[in-house]
């Protein structure tokens, strides 16, 4: 991915804070899934400017929230090298290989929402902890899983505790910094980490592909997971609770996750065996589904999704984009890795090391993107970077194929 796409999608969540701001309370402690749970008893970000400073004790903290963040977006990344060798051990179908590198995501989608209400209702830090054992677990199962279907559902594991890291660690944020100053620095720290995490990923792939199995791909955030942050954070981070929670509704729960999973399901049986009536009941499945989580969420009295959020033209148009950004991004990061080993014949390593340009846009865009939005509105930094990433993926289609490498 381009420097700006980079800007873009860590800009992103910049435009999306500055618009949540101007919500009501109710409404911003509801925003899930991103970065939205406000902090009990806090001033907004925009309110006393004489709110508490924070201490060493909390920068300290942010660095071990940094931590889960990078290990989180790192496995968003770091399985694309390995494909290659995974295909050729596990020998999994078209569709299994799908599955294996996007449950994941797809899990973490379906359950942000879920882990965010949770962590207010049982506290932000033991879902925390909880989060990165679970992950730390689901790592080790990933990392010796002796099928194709073991993977697929330790990474569906792994998807759902990642989904605890998200809105725990930045619930976190905000509360352990009150002045409007110290959290916008706090909040670049975290999204750089998302940034470093993603970039880090395909580097570190490669490095341990040189020496070692392709399971040794998941084994990267144990060590931190369960000895760094399981022993560090309950003396660093405070804990957090909304005493105002709504209630966790499990059919809510049920229907988001049966709803995107039918929709993938239906579009890999289609990419792999062609239009058909399986594939597309699938997805009809998928989008009924939907409706009906949709019709119950007006019903209930504490929803899973506010609704009403969608209503605000700023956080519809930025969660579209958003959609689409990380549609084509994560679909670049899966071709280029496979093009890099199988068409130009690189090893994993080499293949890693060609990354590190994308990797220092991709920090730098992250560092960039926060003095960018206090100087210039966040629609026209996203719209710059839109622009960057467009100019980028058009070079890439200049890219020439090698004299002998297969035809497409």
């Amino acid at each position: 991915m381009t420097a700006g796409s980079r800007i873009f999608l860590a800009g992103l969540a910049e435009a999306i804070l500055a618009g949540l701001h101007r919500l009501d309370a109710a409404k911003t402690t509801i925003l899930v899934g991103c970065c939205t749970n406000a902090p009990s008893g806090a001033e907004p970000m925009s309110g006393t400017v004489d709110a508490p400073r924070a201490t060493r004790r909390e920068w300290a903290g942010l660095a071990v929230l940094a931590l889960p963040c990078m290990l989180y977006s790192m496995d968003l990344t770091v399985l694309n090298l390995a494909v290659p060798r995974i295909s050729a051990d596990l020998r999994p179908s078209s569709a299994q290989q799908l599955w294996i590198v996007d449950v994941y995501g797809f899990m973490v989608a379906g359950s942000l929402i879920t882990m965010g209400t949770l962590g207010d209702r049982i506290g932000r830090r033991r879902l925390l902890l909880l989060g990165a054992a679970s992950f730390g677990a689901a790592s080790v199962l990933a990392a010796f899983a002796a099928s194709a279907a073991l993977l697929i559902a330790a990474r569906a594991l792994l998807g759902v505790a990642g989904a605890t890291l998200a809105p725990s660690t930045l619930a976190l944020v905000r509360n352990m910094f009150l002045d409007p100053h110290q959290r916008t620095i706090a909040i670049g720290v975290w999204i750089t980490s998302f940034s470093a995490g993603g970039a880090i990923g395909p580097l570190a792939g490669g490095v341990l592909l040189g020496s070692f199995w392709w399971g040794s791909v998941f084994l990267i955030g144990v060590p931190v997971m369960l000895l760094l942050l399981l022993v560090v954070g309950p003396v660093l981070l405070p804990e957090y609770r909304d005493p105002h929670a709504g209630r966790v509704d499990l059919p809510s729960v049920a229907l988001s996750l049966a709803a995107v999973l039918a929709v993938i399901y239906g579009l890999k049986q289609l990419a792999q065996n062609g239009a058909g009536w399986a594939p597309a009941l699938a997805v009809a499945a998928g989008l009924g589904l939907g409706v009906v989580f949709v019709r119950r969420q007006q019903a209930l009295r504490d929803p899973l999704v506010d609704l009403g959020l969608f209503r605000v033209g700023a956080f519809s148009a930025a969660l579209a984009i958003n959609t689409c950004s990380f549609f084509v991004a994560f679909g670049s990061f899966f071709y280029l890795a496979q093009y890099l080993q199988l068409v130009l014949g690189l090893t994993p390593l080499q293949a890693g090391l060609w990354t590190v340009p994308s990797a220092l846009g991709f920090i730098a865009g992250s560092l960039l993107t926060p003095p960018l939005v206090r100087r210039v509105r966040p629609a026209l930094v996203m719209a710059g970077g839109l622009v960057l990433a467009a100019a980028g993926f058009g070079l890439l289609t200049r890219v020439a194929r090698p004299q002998g490498s297969p035809s497409p």
